[in-house]
C-alpha cells in the first residue's frame, strides 16, 4: 500500500473511504470495503481542535497503516491535521481535498461522519453532491451495541481485551520502547521486558493478561513469542514507581532494552492483587505463565 501526503497526492480517479478510522474496527471496515483509497487524518482532529477533550488513541499511525494495509486498500492518503486545515469550511474540503486532489468518483463515510470548520459538513452533503458517488454506512451493531472507537476504548480500559478484540477484527494492541526496570522480576524467575504506558494511548485496566509479544526492531518477519503481561502498580512491593507493564515472554532470553515491543492481548487472566507473601506471588506466577502459553499457543 503507498501512503502519500495530502500534499503529494497525485489526480486520478479514485474511490475514496473518509474517516479517523482510530482502531480501525468492524465498522470502519465496513466504510472502506469496495475503497481503494482511504483519506485519513493525523493526528487526531480533537487533539488540534479541543485538546482537552482528546480521546485516549487505540491505534498509532503505524498500527493504522498496518490494519488498513490488511484490507487491501491501494493507498492511505494522509493529511496532517492542524489548526489552519480545520479552518477550511466543509465546501472548501469538498471541492479543495475530495474533488481538487483526490480526483474522488465514488466516496465512502459512516453515517455519523463529520467534517470541515466547526464540524458543519454530514454525509448528506457529501450525498447532494453529483460530482461523486456518496455511499453512507450505517452504523454497526454487535450484540445490540454500536461498534464505536469510544466503545472498544471503554471494553480495553476494563480489561475486556478478548471482547475489544472482536470488535476490531484483530488483537488489541499497544507499543512502546523497552526500559530498565527495577530488575524484580528477574530475581522471581520471571525476567520482564517493562513499557511505560503512553498517556496518548489506552492501556489496558490492571491485571494480569495473556498476549503476543514480538520485537518491531524485527521487521515483520520477526517471531512472536507468547507472554504473560502484567500492568499495575506492584501492590506486593513498595516500589516508589507509577503505573508499568510488565511482560514476561516465554522461551525467550535476549537483550532487547531500548527496541519497540508490540504486545497484541488474548485474554485477561486475572485482576491485579496484594499477595501475603513473595512465594505467594511466585506460585501465582506460575499459574498465570501456564495459562497464557495454553492461551497463545
Amino acid at each position: 500500500m503507498r501512503i502519500t501526503p495530502l500534499p503529494e497526492v497525485a489526480p486520478r480517479p479514485r474511490r475514496v473511504a473518509v474517516g479517523t478510522f482510530d482502531g480501525v474496527h468492524l465498522g470502519h471496515r465496513e466504510v472502506i470495503a469496495g475503497a481503494d483509497t482511504v483519506l485519513t487524518f493525523d493526528p487526531h482532529p480533537t487533539a488540534v481542535v479541543n485538546p482537552g477533550a482528546a480521546p485516549r488513541l487505540l491505534t498509532d499511525l503505524r498500527r493504522k497503516v498496518q490494519l488498513i494495509a490488511s484490507l487491501g486498500v491501494q493507498e492511505l492518503v494522509v493529511i496532517r491535521f492542524d489548526r489552519d486545515f480545520a479552518g477550511r469550511s466543509a465546501q472548501q474540503f469538498v471541492d479543495e481535498v475530495l474533488v481538487g486532489a483526490l480526483g474522488a468518483t465514488h466516496v465512502s463515510v459512516g453515517e455519523n461522519f463529520r467534517f470541515g470548520h466547526k464540524a458543519q459538513g454530514d454525509a448528506e452533503l457529501l450525498a447532494a453532491d453529483d460530482r461523486f458517488q456518496t455511499r453512507i454506512v450505517e452504523l454497526l451493531e454487535v450484540d445490540g451495541e454500536v461498534v464505536s472507537s469510544s466503545h472498544i476504548r471503554g471494553l480495553a480500559l476494563g480489561g475486556a481485551v478478548e471482547y475489544a478484540g472482536r470488535l476490531l477484527g484483530d488483537a488489541f494492541t499497544i507499543a512502546g520502547e523497552v526500559v530498565h526496570g527495577d530488575k524484580r522480576g528477574r530475581e522471581l524467575g520471571y525476567p520482564t521486558a517493562n513499557l511505560i504506558p503512553d498517556a496518548a494511548f489506552v492501556t489496558p485496566g490492571h491485571g494480569v493478561y495473556a498476549a503476543l509479544a514480538r520485537s518491531l526492531d524485527g521487521g515483520d518477519e520477526a517471531p512472536a513469542y507468547a507472554a504473560a503481561v502484567s500492568i499495575g502498580v506492584r501492590p506486593t512491593f513498595v516500589t516508589g514507581r507509577g503505573e508499568l507493564i510488565e511482560a514476561y515472554l516465554l522461551d525467550f532470553d535476549a537483550d532487547i532494552y531500548g527496541e519497540t515491543l508490540e504486545l497484541a492481548f488474548r485474554k485477561r487472566l486475572r485482576g491485579e492483587k496484594r499477595f501475603e507473601s513473595v512465594d505467594a506471588l511466585i506460585d501465582q506466577m506460575a499459574v498465570d505463565v501456564d495459562a497464557a502459553r495454553a492461551i497463545c499457543a
